[in-house]
């Protein structure tokens, strides 16, 4: 979190309103809110001076206001349901609840301060010549006929030439990874992140069509808006049958990420058989952590490096849907050298401080719900391939046969095979 206020500066506020006492649970833009279309002409009668930016998705809209950002949602939330005003928005939630909400800073951050993210680690390198943990699927012809598209940093593109899992795996560029390999050629924060999440769906499914979107633009993290005019654009040019997305934030308000809700509302459920799998987040809680807990979601937390207990860091709670490995996984990186920011949690072998450098030479070692969420999107690409079904209805079947094989103490639990 602090990496990420450092990243944005006054570009971004701190929430919630306490957050000095209780800590930052989340960020959002200044000046902005998100407002559902039912709502705005009232809101823009209650804060004069505010403007419509644009529309984002049918239903919501971006407006930018004078003043500060919680202040003025608080007192909209006073105002609406007075007088001649709508007191209920279409889920039936009184006093516009989840009508009207920051523009959220989404994010794949590192736990360290309250509000992680969905890496509970930096990476640490491994062998050139080492293999994926877990490895490939014995079934080489899983995932065929399934694209995944991943959510994410970008992609390194050197990786599907080094590895053979990864040939064939295209997609934007990561702007964390100087082109060329190089052993001296420096790494930005969160280099790397987006190929190491499409090498873990190949390892579950090696014949999908993998395809990783550059979104998380800067440190690691994009705005709410346009997280969801990335979605949007992803079902109109890339036609997914499953999206990984390892990113996503503690909230303003219960219901979550407004333009995300509306999004699916308009625009998500209508394209049949598609499936988002979020990652739960690595901040030990049971608060829900959004879009991950969002009923048309896949919830994906992580299980420990020995794959029979929940992996300490990991987010928990009724909301989470499914549990994979996300503890010390291997597979592929860039090359380069990285520098730490961050001390390693307490227990990480090897041990690192913020300035230390690591030579990194293909592959890496990595944790987080980051890495269990491509592991679940593989593995329904996978079930896809064997049965015919969409990818909805896969990864409805596969989180039942997890609860069939909950481990005590965590619950619906995926293992590859």
């Amino acid at each position: 979190m602090d990496l990420l206020v450092q990243a944005y500066g006054d570009e971004v506020g701190k929430g919630p309103k306490n957050w000095r006492e209780v800590g930052i649970q989340y960020l959002y833009r200044q000046n902005e809110i998100l407002v559902r279309d039912e709502y705005l002409d009232h809101v823009l009668r209650i804060v004069p001076g505010s403007e419509v930016q644009a529309p984002l998705v049918h239903g919501v809209s971006l407006l930018s206001i004078p003043g500060p950002v919680i202040e003025t949602l608080e007192r909209i939330r006073g105002e609406v349901g007075a007088g001649d005003e709508p007191d209920r928005h279409p889920e039936g939630e009184q006093r516009g609840a989840g009508a009207f909400t920051p523009n959220h800073l989404v994010s794949i951050t590192p736990p360290q301060g309250t509000g992680g993210g969905c890496p509970a680690t930096e990476p640490d390198p491994v062998d050139a010549a080492a293999r994926p943990e877990p490895g490939p699927t014995i079934d080489a012809r899983a995932g065929q006929g399934v694209r995944v598209v991943v959510i994410d940093s970008g992609l390194d593109p050197d990786a599907p030439g080094m590895h053979p899992w990864m040939d064939g795996v295209t997609g934007d560029p990561d702007p964390a990874v100087p082109p060329g390999p190089a052993p001296n050629r420096p790494l930005d924060l969160y280099a790397g992140h987006g190929t190491f999440i499409a090498g873990i769906v190949r390892c579950m499914a090696p014949r999908a069509e993998v395809i990783v979107k550059n979104i998380v633009k800067k440190a690691g993290a994009t705005f709410e808006a346009n997280l969801v005019r990335a979605l949007d654009r992803c079902l109109d040019d890339d036609f997914p049958d499953v999206i990984s997305m390892s990113a996503g934030t503690w909230t303003f308000d219960p219901t979550g990420l407004l333009s995300l809700t509306v999004f699916n509302e308009r625009r998500f459920r209508h394209h049949k058989g598609v499936v988002l799998v979020a990652a739960a987040g690595n901040d030990n809680s049971r608060r829900p952590f959004w879009p991950a807990a969002a009923t048309w979601a896949i919830g994906a937390g992580a299980l420990d490096r020995h794959w029979r207990d929940r992996a300490e860091f990991s987010n928990f709670g009724g909301w989470v849907d499914v549990y994979a490995p996300g503890e010390r996984l291997v597979n592929a990186f860039p090359v380069g050298t990285y520098t730490y920011r961050e001390p390693s949690l307490p227990h990480h072998v090897p041990p690192h401080q913020p300035g230390d450098q690591a030579a990194f030479q293909g592959m890496a070692r990595w944790s987080g719900t980051s890495f269990s969420t491509p592991m679940v999107a593989g593995m329904i690409a996978a079930r896809m391939s064997r049965t015919g079904e969409n990818g909805r209805d896969a990864g409805a079947a596969l989180v039942a046969q997890a609860r069939d094989s909950a481990l005590f103490g965590v619950g619906a639990a995926l293992l590859p095979r």
